[in-house]
């Protein structure tokens, strides 16, 4: 396979150094930047969210960054459907599609395609969690068991989420979460996929972050929460859920002064990143772990082209 063909993905926890990494892989190898990050589509959240700005963008063409209004509602299905498009666009042109961001769910559909399950009532969802909530994880899991053999081995027992959706899945369509997944592809051969991870050390990271957070306020993350809270969002949205959003709209109402919003906004980054850790070590077991220390020193030796990057560990 020619390197035109090929789609880099590059993701790893937050605050690892994606966004800078796909820049420098993309000067190398004529390449294009496409957004895979939930957050960083906003278009009115620059600092909180760490979006590349235009000097860090190194003149590389950058896509789906900043596009959705606070407003709106911007669903994987959506994102994959501009994913999908934006690749083409940037294989039409000669150029190599570079794929980074830290959303999970999006590269998973990306590569496996998105399951199309018939949308389920949110009454008939609420039903369910109150039968989790009645009967704890053990039994709920048992229960599933019953109803739905195929889920057996697919996933840890202990996963509360992932026994919930199968559960109302298979009660509400009749048919296993397993089954429709089965009728999922991508747009693309697997083999088309060039799946590389960022892999941290949770200490390193942990300062990482401690640093980044400080500079988000340094470059003035108060002030755009000031704008946030100006726009009365409806709080049922998904951009609620911004890191720091929470926190500064505390320090704001004078709740906890300054020092404790940045630790708390540190927190809980690193809870995420401890959450992008383990849905890595569950889902993105075929992915090739990069050894951030020798990035650097690779990118110096990188040529022109897209299948080289297998070279790194």
């Amino acid at each position: 396979m020619d390197k035109q063909s090929k789609i880099i993905l590059i993701s790893g926890p937050t605050a690892s150094g994606k966004s800078n990494f796909a820049v420098k892989i993309a000067k190398k190898i004529n390449g294009e930047i496409i957004n895979a990050d939930s957050m960083q589509v906003y278009r009115q959240l620059k600092i909180l969210t760490a979006r590349p700005n235009k000097k860090e963008q190194e003149n590389i063409k950058h896509h789906m960054y900043g596009v959705i209004n606070l407003n709106e509602k911007f669903s994987t299905g959506q994102w994959l459907e501009t994913a999908i498009k934006k690749i083409k666009e940037v294989k039409k042109r000669k150029k190599i599609p570079i794929l980074v961001g830290g959303t999970g769910l999006y590269f998973q559909s990306l590569i496996d395609g998105l399951v199309k399950i018939p949308e389920i009532p949110i009454k008939f969802r609420n039903k369910i969690r109150l039968i989790h909530k009645k009967n704890g994880q053990e039994k709920f899991y048992k229960k599933l068991l019953l109803i739905d053999p195929n889920v057996k081995d697919k996933f840890d027992p202990n996963d509360k989420q992932r026994s919930i959706r199968a559960f109302e899945i298979k009660l509400f369509t009749k048919i296993s979460m397993y089954e429709w997944l089965n009728k999922t592809k991508s747009e693309f051969k697997s083999n088309e996929f060039l799946k590389l991870y960022i892999n941290f050390k949770r200490e390193d990271l942990i300062k990482r972050i401690s640093l980044r957070t400080k500079k988000m306020i340094e470059k003035g993350a108060i002030k755009e929460v000031k704008r946030f809270i100006k726009l009365k969002i409806q709080k049922d949205l998904s951009v609620n859920r911004v890191i720091g959003i929470d926190e500064m709209t505390q320090y704001l109402d004078k709740k906890i002064n300054l020092d404790q919003a940045q630790e708390l906004i540190s927190i809980k980054t690193r809870q995420y990143a401890k959450r992008q850790a383990t849905w890595a070590r569950s889902r993105m077991l075929s992915w090739k772990k990069i050894n951030p220390i020798k990035i650097n020193d690779y990118i110096k030796r990188l040529k022109k082209s897209a299948l080289k990057l297998d070279q790194l560990t």
